[in-house]
C-alpha cells in the first residue's frame, strides 16, 4: 500500500501524517527560535499566512511566547502546558518534542531557554 505525496521545492510531503500541521510548526520552533514564517512554510508545506494563523494560536493559547528582537521574533515553547485533545490531554508538549527531536536538538532548545 501506498501513500500518495505532493511535491514540495525540496522534498516529498505525504498527503497525511501522524501530527498536525500546529505540530509540525512547533517542532521547527524549538529547533530554531528564530525561525522565519516563509521558512516554517516551506518545511511544512503550507502557506505563510497558514503558519501566521497557527503561531497566533499558539501564542494566544500560551503554548509560545514572543518576544521581539530588533525585527526578528524569538520564540519560546512552554513545554509543559498539557496537549488540547483529551485523548492526549494526560501529556504535555515536552512528550511531542522528546518524540520527535534528537537528543541533540533538545539539549540545545533547553540550552536557548535557559539563556534567556
Amino acid at each position: 500500500m501506498s501513500v500518495s505525496t505532493k511535491q514540495t521545492k525540496s522534498q516529498k510531503v505525504p498527503t497525511w501524517t501522524f501530527l498536525s500541521n500546529h505540530a509540525h510548526v512547533l517542532l521547527c520552533i524549538a529547533r530554531n527560535p528564530e525561525i522565519t514564517m516563509k521558512s516554517i512554510s516551506e518545511l511544512v508545506g503550507i502557506t505563510e499566512r497558514a503558519v501566521q494563523r497557527i503561531v497566533a494560536d499558539l501564542v494566544q493559547q500560551e503554548y509560545l511566547r514572543r518576544d521581539k528582537e530588533g525585527r526578528r521574533n524569538r520564540y519560546t515553547i512552554s513545554a509543559q502546558k498539557p496537549l488540547r485533545h483529551p485523548i492526549e490531554a494526560h501529556r504535555n508538549v515536552d512528550a511531542i518534542l522528546e518524540l520527535v527531536l534528537s537528543k541533540k536538538e533538545r539539549a540545545e532548545m533547553l540550552e536557548s531557554e535557559e539563556n534567556r
